[in-house]
């Protein structure tokens, strides 16, 4: 299996297709595989990369959970590029993975040519930090109290998530079962260390302002923990749009895969042509 070298873990990494590289990070429930359908669609056009965060199988996972953290993500995605050869690239997060895509473009704006960041934000609001602080920690330790498949149908079940079972049965149980796979310590690791202590994205808006880089935030209308947040963020980030799908949750890759391959494909298109939006004079 092909991996590349990180500070302190080794990551797995995929290429798929030919031509400018996209990046793709995935969210805290998935892994490499949430971004199949993307990866089907794009490889056509561009080079694909996909790749496991530290703590997610086959990638290391640290016994240290010190070598865990919102700050190793960013760190991640430039190892990953380090470890591709690739200079520059189209950077997509989903969730857990988009906070890592606007992180890179704060610290790396010459590396992020455009930075897709979906279903950004859990934990972000003001007004639900307090809740979010003292409720990580008891999730986090569940992984190895419970077990993977018991918190697998927990998350599966979530307000935010039952909307692709729903829609997509199969593909619902495509996600839990991926999701059982995951590494208990990794998956506790990676939630005490990132989720729980990362900052808000409330706290960089005076950054974001500055940031030049084209950005499409996309969320769910049904994502009510992301939602301000990336109303916040559209207000904050002078080169950024907004696409709001509806009825529509979390997973919004997963559970709209035509619609948001074909927003991301505008957005890159306009920023290949030098067309998308501009906030600066």
């Amino acid at each position: 299996m092909p991996h590349v070298d990180a500070q302190g873990a080794r990551l797995y990494v995929q290429e798929t297709g030919r031509g400018y590289p996209i990046i793709f990070v995935h969210e805290f429930g998935a892994d490499h595989r949430e971004w199949e359908t993307q990866v089907r669609y794009f490889s056509r056009a561009y080079r694909c990369i996909t790749y496991n965060a530290r703590g997610y199988p086959p990638s290391d996972v640290p016994e240290d959970p010190e070598l865990y953290g919102w700050e190793f993500s960013v760190e991640d995605i430039a190892a990953v590029m380090r470890g591709t050869g690739i200079d520059r690239a189209h950077v997509v997060g989903l969730s857990m993975g988009g906070y890592a895509a606007l992180q890179f473009g704060l610290r790396y704006p010459g590396k992020a040519s455009a930075i897709v960041a979906a279903g950004a934000g859990s934990g972000s609001p003001p007004a639900l930090r307090d809740a979010w602080m003292k409720e990580t920690p008891i999730f986090a330790r569940g992984f190895l109290e419970r077990g993977m498949d018991a918190m697998a149908q927990e998350m599966g079940h979530s307000p935010t998530r039952i909307q692709l079972k729903h829609k997509d049965p199969h593909g619902w149980q495509d996600f839990v079962d991926h999701l059982s796979e995951h590494s208990p310590r990794g998956m506790t690791n990676t939630m005490m260390r990132y989720q729980t202590l990362r900052p808000s994205l409330h706290d960089f808006q005076e950054q974001f302002a500055r940031m030049a880089v084209p950005v499409l935030l996309a969320v769910g209308d049904e994502d009510e923990p992301c939602i301000d947040t990336n109303l916040m963020l559209k207000a904050a980030l002078p080169n950024a749009g907004l696409w709001i799908c509806p009825n529509t949750g979390h997973a919004i890759n997963l559970e709209e895969p035509a619609a948001f391959n074909a927003q991301v494909e505008q957005f890159f298109s306009a920023v290949e042509r030098d067309s998308w939006r501009r906030g600066f004079g």
